[in-house]
């Protein structure tokens, strides 16, 4: 049990969402026990599934379409559902995972001194003219004219308008930097050919963070602290990754740094020195260079996911639109900007595809859109005489330990066996599932206990069960 305990409390912690993202849950997911509180009911869940192999393949189309593992979980538990190629509905279990992930960026956005701000999706076309952006950008920019013919894209990123806002402030001073101003908001990309479902779509969530400095020095020491906040976050999450040297690309500046997830599926190639820090994105490096340029020492290849990138950007965008502040000695500067991207819902992928089996989805704890589901037993079975018991044990997990209200569902699916509603929990990957078997009805009951991030399954009494779920951390 101490053992069970102390593994328990080393996973990654849980994030929570705020009371206005999901304290408030619809009157009707509820049911209201006489006397008691509200129990969240699993029947209640707008959620397609058990889909078979043969419809989430109709789902997508082509059966060629489905080629990685979190794409065919997400799409047969019911977590997303294609509403057009490269776009999908985001189902309940999945927005609620993504609020907890954007609750975890928020903390570790606002530790560096970020500013949440929310700019519009619709950017008038001459803000990217004036970068040339607008031509350089091509077919991956979503265009679009009002009824007065003023031409318009959806945004795939935000330099030209969150710099055109900061040179709208005529009377900044040095004093008042830095900004670190971010969003998490939808873009927009026309991919030429979707795929690898949240991998890989047309609308996507992403935070950005412009940042603006008084010097090159402070906007270095920025770029570093930013970096270090990424660090902290994916370590928080659980998920391996690699910072590696980049090309700027179409968003330009004069460093540049991706943050990868090494998996297979991956579509960029990455050279990795065992010997020294060094790392880049292949494309940075000549095609024939086979050895460390810092040490000479081999380099090995492997595949990543890009998860987060950010931009040493300069003058660049503050040159054009003329972004200033008064510096120390009384005269007009130039804003010294960098930008930094993290791809909320390809990280929510990405962690499915690291981190699950090829039948089951698993999160990262931080993010489980449910920490725990209870199983009562079936109606008419033997056991039936202990679901009273297991509606005791909900309302006292819900009531003795308050992080954990709103994160225990309840599978009033008493129609069907354990062994089935133990298969669904499994594959939804609630990191603890709780069943009311044949052992409740001993004196003392027990309970057995899934512990699906470590694959333990334990048998524990009310007290121990209360003793396990009091050790989750939540945020």
């Amino acid at each position: 049990m101490e053992g069970l305990l102390t593994r328990c409390r080393a996973l990654p912690t849980l994030a929570t969402c705020s009371h206005q993202l999901s304290g408030f849950v619809p009157h009707r997911f509820h049911y209201c026990v006489p006397g008691g509180g509200r129990r969240l009911l699993l029947s209640r869940v707008f959620q397609p599934q058990n889909l078979r192999e043969d419809q989430v393949l109709s789902l997508e189309g082509r059966s060629g379409d489905l080629t990685c593992k979190s794409q065919r979980l997400m799409l047969q538990v019911g977590l997303i559902y294609p509403a057009s190629p490269g776009c999908y509905h985001l189902l309940p279990y999945t927005v609620r995972a993504m609020e907890k992930l954007v609750r975890v960026i928020d903390q570790e956005m606002q530790v560096i001194g970020g500013q949440k701000v929310n700019m519009p999706s619709l950017s008038p076309a001459e803000l990217w003219q004036a970068t040339n952006r607008w031509d350089l950008m091509g077919k991956e920019l979503l265009r679009l004219r009002d009824r007065h013919g003023k031409e318009y894209c959806l945004g795939p990123t935000h330099e030209e308008a969150i710099t055109a806002l900061i040179a709208s402030q005529k009377k900044l001073s040095y004093k008042q930097l830095p900004f670190l101003l971010y969003q998490v908001t939808r873009k927009f990309r026309d991919e030429p050919r979707p795929r690898f479902g949240l991998l890989r779509c047309r609308e996507f969530y992403m935070k950005d963070m412009y940042t603006f400095d008084s010097s090159p020095e402070a906007a270095q020491q920025t770029y570093s602290l930013v970096c270090d906040a990424y660090c902290s976050l994916f370590n928080r999450l659980g998920l391996r990754f690699v910072k590696v040297q980049a090309n700027v690309g179409s968003i330009g500046g004069t460093m540049s740094h991706e943050f990868q997830l090494p998996m297979d599926i991956g579509e960029d190639w990455l050279a990795i020195c065992p010997s020294c820090s060094f790392s880049a994105n292949m494309e940075t490096l000549d095609v024939s260079q086979m050895n460390c340029p810092a040490c000479q020492g081999p380099l090995t290849k492997t595949k990543g996911i890009e998860v987060g990138h950010t931009f040493y950007l300069g003058t660049k965008y503050s040159s054009i639109f003329n972004a200033q502040f008064t510096n120390v000695y009384g005269k007009p500067s130039l804003a010294e900007m960098g930008c930094y991207g993290l791809g909320v819902t390809r990280i929510l992928a990405a962690a499915i595809e690291v981190l699950s089996t090829e039948d089951c989805v698993r999160w990262p704890s931080l993010l489980a859109p449910y920490q725990a589901c209870l199983i009562p037993p079936k109606k008419g079975s033997k056991e039936e005489a202990a679901s009273e018991l297991a509606g005791q044990l909900y309302d006292h997990i819900t009531e003795a330990v308050p992080q954990l209200h709103g994160e225990v569902l309840l599978d009033d699916r008493t129609h069907l066996t354990i062994g089935n509603r133990l298969k669904d929990a499994s594959k939804f990957g609630y990191p603890f599932v709780i069943i009311a078997g044949k052992r409740a009805l001993e004196d003392p009951a027990h309970f057995e206990v899934w512990c699906q991030n470590t694959g333990e399954v334990v048998f524990l009494t009310k007290d121990g069960v209360m003793d396990l779920l009091t050790q989750v951390q939540t945020i």
